[in-house]
């Protein structure tokens, strides 16, 4: 036989043997798995800690129907998740994420004003649907009088208190027509 013979047949056997280890085994020893519990638990004696909640991570609207906090697999209330979205779905979205609860838009120009522009980022702060669950940061810059570039400008103090109202009426819109939803099934 050559050697490239050899070296085939010995990782042949490696590889037959490897994958014979990882068969189910026989034996008896204390705390074997009783088919309970998860990987990392396996006589299901105790409950495990999760990073994600005692109701584990949920994706695509797992879990009960009595779960009255709206968050289906996100972070946060579902119904504010959607409804912040949707108020500020005319302004182009930097970042979202839905485990924290937080939305950042890029600027926003009006071509009505083009001399200013804003950003937005929402805070969603609770899984609950409440009118303190959602907080609004509004930016807002101008063009400096060289117009060369943009400079920082206050903002009226009503405007991230309308926005929050205006995404809180869609919540409440959303939460409606799905328990709406629900009933005529």
């Amino acid at each position: 036989m050559t050697r490239a013979k050899y070296v085939a047949a010995a990782l042949l056997f490696a590889a037959t043997l490897g994958l014979s280890a990882c068969g189910p085994s026989k034996s008896n020893f204390p705390g074997q798995p009783t088919g309970q519990g998860a990987p990392n638990n396996p006589t299901g004696e105790k409950q495990r800690e999760s990073v994600f909640g005692e109701d584990g991570l949920k994706l695509f609207g797992g879990g009960s129907d009595s779960d009255q906090s709206g968050g289906a697999g996100i972070g946060v209330n579902s119904f504010l998740w959607r409804a912040s979205l949707d108020t500020i779905s005319f302004m182009p979205l930097a970042s979202a994420d839905p485990f924290g609860g937080v939305l950042i838009t890029d600027w926003y120009q009006d071509p009505k004003a083009p001399g200013e522009r804003f950003k937005v980022t929402v805070y969603i702060l609770d899984k609950r649907l409440r009118a303190d669950g959602v907080k609004v940061a509004v930016f807002r810059q101008s063009r400096s009088a060289n117009g060369s570039e943009w400079v920082d400008m206050a903002v009226n103090p009503d405007t991230p208190i309308q926005i929050e109202n205006a995404i809180l009426v869609r919540a409440r819109q959303l939460r409606i027509n799905t328990i709406e939803a629900q009933e005529t099934k």
